[in-house]
């Protein structure tokens, strides 16, 4: 399953590389991008795991940046 999300509070393309990075290396993530121009996050996982990969992609997402929001 891929799903993009928007997101609220990316503060700089550094940024947003970190988060793809911590993203990326969760293990089921197939692919993800994080995009600071466009302020969306884009995550592809097996369908089984989806949701138990995107609670743990937020929580990364929020340890390097603690002010994003992905709007689900």
């Amino acid at each position: 399953m891929k799903k993009t999300f928007k997101l609220d509070e990316v503060d700089c393309a550094n940024c947003a590389l970190k988060m793809q990075d911590a993203v990326k290396a969760i293990d089921g993530v197939t692919s993800a991008s994080v995009n600071f121009m466009t302020q969306k996050f884009t995550l592809e996982a097996d369908d089984e795991v989806f949701d138990d990969v995107l609670a743990k992609a937020i929580k990364a997402m929020n340890k390097v940046e603690p002010d994003c929001e992905v709007i689900l």
